[in-house]
């Protein structure tokens, strides 16, 4: 369906110079300029993407129509490029929605940089929900910190789900060693949405804590994501 909503605008999907939508875009990148990412809706975001894949094209109706399948434009632009190929979309719209979620990222994460990781950790965890939160599979990263709370390494661990606990604490300890870590931030999300601390989740956080204890190595906190916010384990006495 998405697919077909590419071709509208004529018999061979064509539309002809003088309604091509350029008055349309002209007005929607002005708004742009004049006041910022913020004076542009959801969908009208997401046209303007479609529209540099797909310059001869109106792309409204299609960028409803991707918001409305992905539940928004976070899961959107987080989908994988499988996903967006089964949906009918060509690798130019894609690359066009991919580039814009990696650049974003990056604006977070450069926010979060150079900076003592406690000291930026509202820039941090903007980041991580804008990494994490809108995944259709689980994740758990660790972020390995040095002296001063500083980051070392910021690194996927797994996918999946957070059992057989003892395995990973095994494997998140050999790393801190291995890189000198002095102190870890454990982040996953739930792709339900929902961030609260599920029973497993508490297990692997305390079984962290006990193991990295005898190596003299702090867990900071454990942070769940989802599209419905975040938790930190350590606001809720967890830690």
């Amino acid at each position: 369906m998405l697919g077909m909503l590419a071709k509208k605008g004529g018999m061979h999907g064509r539309i002809s110079p003088s309604n091509n939508g350029q008055g349309h875009r002209a007005r929607l990148r002005k708004r742009l300029f004049d006041g910022g990412g913020k004076a542009l809706i959801d969908h009208e975001l997401v046209e303007y993407l479609l529209a540099i894949a797909i310059p001869r094209r109106d792309t409204k109706d299609q960028a409803k129509a991707l918001i409305a399948q992905f539940g928004g434009i976070g899961p959107l632009l987080g989908a994988s490029a499988d996903t967006l190929r089964r949906e009918g979309l060509s690798d130019t719209v894609i690359g066009t929605l991919k580039i814009a979620e990696a650049t974003a990222l990056r604006l977070l994460e450069t926010r979060a940089e150079g900076a003592p990781v406690l000291s930026s950790w509202e820039a941090l965890t903007d980041y991580l929900h804008a990494a994490m939160a809108h995944s259709r599979t689980e994740q758990v990263r660790v972020l390995f910190l040095k002296a001063k709370n500083m980051l070392i390494a910021n690194e996927p661990m797994w996918n999946g789900s957070v059992d057989e606990a003892s395995v990973h604490v095994r494997e998140v300890i050999s790393r801190a060693i291995q890189l000198g870590a002095t102190a870890l931030i454990i982040v996953h999300n739930h792709p339900s949405g929902d961030p609260t601390p599920s029973n497993q989740d508490i297990r692997i956080t305390q079984d962290l804590v006990e193991a990295a204890r005898h190596m003299k190595i702090a867990i900071h906190d454990h942070v769940i994501v989802g599209a419905s916010g975040r938790t930190s384990m350590r606001a809720l006495g967890l830690i």
